[in-house]
């Protein structure tokens, strides 16, 4: 191997490197802000169930509130461990995604 195929290799491994960062990042960025949402999105609801508690005037009324809020809480969870789940399979398929070229130049280059 000549000392320009060594830096042409050297300069494509940083360029598949800096693009799968960039990929880490946007994914990262993606995840964070569903995250955030999501947050947000619980601590609301959560405001407006304790509201609907506290404005019960029967025990049966209140076992209601706390029983529809427990549901929608656990379906809002489920929900969202998918999507971060799918988001965390593509993040790994959009950061691994540089290296499957540069795996193939080095796998034809050495046969």
């Amino acid at each position: 191997m000549t000392t320009d195929e060594m830096k042409k290799l050297g300069k494509d491994g940083v360029d598949t490197a800096l693009t799968s960062l960039d990929a880490l990042t946007k994914s990262a960025q993606a995840i964070a802000v569903e995250v955030v949402d999501y947050t947000k999105k619980s601590v609301e609801g959560s405001a407006a169930a304790w509201e609907k508690l506290m404005g019960a005037k029967t025990l049966e009324k209140a076992m209601e509130v706390q029983t529809d809020y427990l549901k929608s809480s656990y379906e809002d969870f489920v929900a969202e461990a998918t999507k971060l789940g799918e988001l965390y399979v593509d993040l790994a398929k959009e950061a691994y995604k540089p290296f499957e070229g540069a795996l193939a130049k080095a796998s034809s280059a050495m046969k």
